[in-house]
């Protein structure tokens, strides 16, 4: 309401004023102003306030308009109540002496913009009651209701409406004047228990009690509150409607007695508030220390196990390292991997919030930054980058172990099964009693023996050559296998010497003898090879084989069949050895001669060639039936591949075209933040629960390592490059989202709208030239990197330059300087954005928290831990206790505290 002129009709005189202190209500009777209990109530009322003031001069007055007539008092209450000296009064007693002094106090009431109209000094002088209790009413508007003002109201509606709100929640209480609403008690009763709820009891007042209402206000506020009784209350309730300026007058003294607690009630609650941001802050910090270590020390423990490059010595130990290995993919790093995300969003929340509200940057401890967990985190996963590949190198190079181990037993038994008592029969001395017949015999039988022996130097060959290679791949039961090789080769040696030490000795005694059975001779110089082939042969058909491949098992196929295709051409030898028994047997029975059944050259019996070729034939099915059924397992291993690659074929893509979604939501602007904000969750979700299909391709890769396959040339997507690719997806939609909601918080915190924020990034994204394409999935694949949203200094400037900046060289550096502030060379999209709102932020500073607490130190440059503890919650008083310093001026007493460096501590500053 603006000031207007208010003219007060009492009785003969009126009062003209520059400023209207009260405005005339409606439909008022005037008549009333006549009333005598209005005057009655109006001599105690000022009375009682005139003496509130005047005590703290050591005096006070009996009869208003009889104690102010010499202007001595008069003077001295204006001097008390304005802090001002007047000029000094004279001290004679004739008339014109009372009228000097008090025109002085009427001057002086004129010179603070009052302007008094038909009111003298001589009706002053002369007792005049009604004129005095005008210039009385005067100065109470002008020195204790003037200045009460709230939401810039009068004077007289600024107390009416802090009346109305003090008393708004206390039943039966409806102030709407400075009369009949406060003539039952219970408007004042409701102020003092708004204020000191501790001084009466509201519960307990009745409405139909008003004198003991009144009565119970007036004591209390006279004896705690320092407020002097001022009315009465039978001539309130005995009065149709109480006079409007002694109410007025008596309500402001609430006024001034409380206007000091909500003073101190509006510092506290700011303070409360800053205090509030910093604890919750300093939460975010401590939380984001325990995840920060937390997660380092993950780090620290898992990078030696993958550094763990020991070999097992069985297939099973290193096949159950593998699969280790993958429970640590599938199981053990997602978690981890979420929570290195959550991290940086935690950092990157945390340090908005700090800017925001005025607080310095956050600075984690020694080794604990975000660039400090991303090192640790490409040092894990370089060291896990060739743990599965060793890992498998390791299984292949067991597997193929084995396959040596088993095959150098074989070879080793059927060895040992032939050599097994020729030492003994080499060692014989049979030929020293030997008929011609016999000798000849020996010596054609030991001709048979070392063909056969050589024959057998290619096996002896074989078995130290794999011994030599199981030796070189590191084979855990090498000392077994080199102590059976060598105890075969001594014995190969002893069986040379044995051979050479008996053909010398049958060649001593050879020409003793000079028939040689030729037809025996033959057969066992053509039975012998026969054998050795059906022995290889069926060494051949037992061989065991390892392939990874349909090419693989499809050579020994056709290798096979080369073999099969000789069995015609082995049999007319079979046929044509057999001949040669069948002439002997024709021979004797022509001639008559007597055998005895024993071929003297050879071992070999033709039952024995039999028997041994119907083995080889038995042998041949089961080859082709073992052939077949590995064609079926590749066969099977082929299927594998093609699932896992149509799958990876579809997830691959996929994942890159969300990759580039993503970034084409994060750069469009035609939308609100909450609008990107509500895609990018419709993508974040998306994308969860697309996580049943890289499950699914998990389970398929596993199968195809537990089948021994290695390589898969359908796809060029590896299961490595899936995982990758999903996790990179995964962080990339979660920092989107962060980088969203601190876009919201800016503009929220700025105050700026959706359409300038638009503006903005469309400036920003137009500099910022960097392709914005995603990381390709595909191996040895190049692409453009995403910069996440950058310039460079040159393109900055251009960019200010097209928003209207005019920068030379020294603004241009000092701009700089507040948007890279640790100097990296380029400018975020949040560092664009504080800078271009940086003027307009609302935010508390060190300066007005030190005014609040000063307020509640009652002025003083120190507060104690009672003031504190009485002014503020327990909780946040006891953070300040905690934390501030002992103050150490002169003028501190016991325990004060300095709330001015804790004020300066709280936004990074020096004390001020």
């Amino acid at each position: 309401m603006t000031a207007v002129e208010t003219t007060m009709t009492y009785n003969s005189y009126v009062i003209h004023q520059e400023e209207a202190y009260m405005t005339q209500e409606e439909g008022w009777d005037r008549d009333l102003l006549l009333d005598p209990a209005w005057e009655k109530q109006q001599r105690k009322t000022f009375t009682a306030w005139c003496n509130s003031h005047l005590r703290k001069a050591g005096t006070q007055i009996e009869n208003i308009e009889e104690d102010f007539r010499n202007g001595l008092k008069l003077m001295l209450l204006l001097e008390v109540i304005s802090g001002e000296r007047l000029p000094k009064p004279d001290k004679g007693k004739m008339r014109f002496h009372k009228i000097a002094n008090v025109n002085k106090a009427l001057d002086y009431i004129c010179s603070k913009g009052v302007k008094l109209v038909s009111i003298g000094a001589e009706e002053i002088v002369d007792g005049n009651a009604k004129m005095t209790l005008g210039m009385i009413w005067t100065i109470i508007l002008r020195f204790a209701i003037q200045d009460i003002s709230v939401e810039e109201t009068s004077a007289k509606e600024g107390l009416l409406l802090w009346c109305q709100r003090k008393t708004a929640p206390y039943r039966n209480v409806n102030v709407q004047n400075f009369h009949i609403s406060w003539k039952d008690g219970l408007a004042l009763c409701a102020l003092i228990h708004r204020h000191r709820p501790d001084l009466i009891d509201y519960s307990k007042l009745r409405k139909d009690d008003p004198i003991g209402n009144l009565n119970t206000a007036f004591e209390v506020a006279e004896k705690f509150l320092d407020i002097p009784k001022m009315l009465d209350a039978e001539d309130i309730v005995n009065t149709p409607k109480p006079d409007e300026k002694a109410i007025m007058t008596y309500v402001s003294c609430f006024y001034h007695a409380f206007a000091g607690a909500e003073q101190a009630e509006t510092a506290a609650n700011r303070i409360c508030k800053v205090l509030a941001v910093n604890q919750e802050n300093e939460k975010l910090m401590e939380e984001y220390e325990k995840l920060a270590s937390e997660l380092l020390e993950w780090i620290r423990r898992t990078i030696p196990w993958l550094e763990n490059r020991a070999a097992e010595q069985t297939m099973r130990a290193m096949q159950q390292k593998l699969e280790d290995f993958r429970d640590y993919r599938r199981v053990h790093k997602p978690p981890r991997v979420q929570e290195k995300c959550q991290l940086e969003i935690n950092f990157n929340t945390l340090q908005t919030k700090l800017r925001l509200s005025n607080r310095p940057a956050f600075m984690p401890s020694e080794g604990k930054m975000v660039s400090d967990i991303a090192n640790a985190w490409k040092g894990l996963e370089q060291v896990e980058k060739g743990y599965e590949e060793w890992l498998l190198t390791e299984i292949r190079r067991l597997e193929r172990l084995d396959h040596l181990a088993e095959k150098f037993k074989q070879k080793c038994s059927l060895h040992e099964t032939w050599t097994s008592g020729k030492e003994e029969l080499l060692s014989q001395k049979d030929f020293e009693s030997a008929s011609l017949m016999e000798i000849r015999a020996l010596m054609r039988k030991h001709e048979a023996f070392e063909s056969d022996l050589a024959a057998h130097q290619d096996r002896v060959e074989q078995i130290a050559a794999i011994a030599q290679e199981l030796n070189e791949l590191d084979y855990h039961d090498a000392v077994t296998v080199n102590a059976r090789c060598q105890g075969i080769c001594d014995q190969w040696d002893n069986l040379g010497t044995l051979t050479q030490k008996r053909r010398d000795s049958l060649e001593r005694v050879e020409k003793l003898w000079e028939t040689i059975d030729q037809l025996y001779l033959e057969f066992a110089k053509r039975a012998a090879p026969f054998n050795n082939w059906m022995d290889g042969a069926m060494e051949d058909l037992q061989d065991m084989f390892i392939v990874h491949s349909i090419e693989e098992i499809q050579s020994l196929i056709t290798a096979h069949d080369q073999f099969k295709a000789t069995l015609p051409e082995a049999d007319k030898e079979r046929m044509a050895t057999m001949g040669i028994q069948s002439e002997i047997l024709k021979i004797a029975q022509t001639y008559g001669i007597k055998l005895s059944g024993i071929n003297p050259y050879t071992n070999l019996s033709p039952q024995d060639i039999s028997n041994k070729w119907d083995a080889v034939k038995h042998l041949v099915p089961l080859r082709d039936q073992m052939l077949q059924e590995e064609v079926a397992r590749q066969q099977a291993n082929e299927r594998l591949r093609r699932q896992f690659a149509a799958q990876a074929n579809i997830i691959g893509p996929w994942i890159q075209t969300k990759m580039e979604e993503i970034g084409h939501v994060s750069a469009d602007i035609t939308g609100s933040l909450e609008d990107q904000m509500n895609n990018l969750k419709q993508y974040e979700q998306n994308i969860i629960n697309y996580k049943s299909n890289i499950d699914k391709l998990e389970g398929d890769h596993q199968l195809s390592q537990e089948s021994l396959i290695f390589d898969n040339k359908h796809t060029n997507y590896t299961m490595e490059h899936i995982r990758v690719g999903w996790e990179q997806l995964l962080t990339t939609i979660a920092r989107t989202i962060n980088e969203v909601e601190n876009q919201i918080l800016t503009r929220d915190a700025k105050g700026i709208s959706q359409e300038q924020l638009n503006e903005f990034r469309a400036s920003f994204n137009h500099f910022d030239r960097v392709s914005h394409a995603g990381v390709s999935l595909m191996p040895h694949c190049s692409a453009p990197q995403k910069r996440n949203g950058m310039m460079d200094p040159d393109d900055f400037r251009a960019c200010l330059i097209s928003m209207g900046y005019d920068l030379g060289e020294v603004e241009f550096a000092r701009i700089m300087t507040l948007v890279d502030a640790n100097n990296t060379g380029v400018v975020t999209f949040q560092a664009f954005i504080d800078f271009m709102t940086r003027e307009t932020a609302e935010t508390d500073t060190a300066e007005q928290v030190m005014a609040s607490f000063k307020i509640l130190a009652s002025d003083k440059s120190y507060i104690t831990v009672d003031e504190l503890r009485r002014e503020l919650p327990l909780e946040q008083a006891e953070y300040c206790i905690s934390r501030m310093t002992r103050y150490v001026g002169a003028d501190g007493t016991t325990g004060a505290l300095d709330y001015i460096s804790f004020s300066s501590a709280l936004y990074g500053e020096s004390d001020l």
